[in-house]
């Protein structure tokens, strides 16, 4: 007895008009005719505050930029085989000055690690010894006795011993 399989191609959808994110894009339009409009306006509406509508209406106008972006960004196509890399499933291939840099990075960073571990060899989440029991760990602070300032300001160093 066999099962047949049948596979269906993905292609990627092809947006038309105004692509993918058409309610950025609707924002950004609305926003330009508000701007456009509340700056008309101010020049022909012959109000006493004239100046206020034309400002109003280039910070509207200058707002819809970000709308704008939206719009552009949410419609980048990018294509799946640029993904991979992104998220780590793609190997590198190290040829030439890329596998000579990747050690380099490699040792440099291995070794900036390790320095910062107790006994600079490997990673300290195995041992199962605890903090040292002799290691002495000093806090001092140095602060004013008095709270009100004289003119001879006294500073006392106190220090904690854990």
């Amino acid at each position: 007895m066999s099962t047949s399989v049948q596979v269906e191609h993905v292609t990627e959808k092809v947006y038309g008009g105004v692509g993918r994110c058409k309610c950025s894009f609707w924002f950004a339009v609305a926003h330009d005719i508000l701007g456009v409009f509340i700056i008309m306006v101010g020049v022909f509406g012959g109000l006493a505050v004239h100046d206020l509508f034309v400002y109003a209406g280039a910070i509207i106008i200058f707002l819809s930029l970000i709308w704008w972006i939206f719009w552009y960004s949410g419609n980048i196509d990018v294509p799946p085989e640029d993904l991979l890399d992104d998220v780590g499933l793609q190997k590198v291939k190290n040829r030439g000055l890329t596998k000579v840099v990747r050690r380099v990075s490699d040792r440099l960073s291995t070794g900036i690690r390790n320095s910062f571990r107790k006994n600079g060899k490997g990673s300290m989440r195995g041992s199962t010894a605890g903090p040292a029991v002799d290691q002495d760990v000093r806090l001092a602070t140095i602060f004013d006795n008095n709270i009100i300032s004289s003119p001879s300001m006294e500073l006392t160093r106190n220090s904690l011993v854990i």
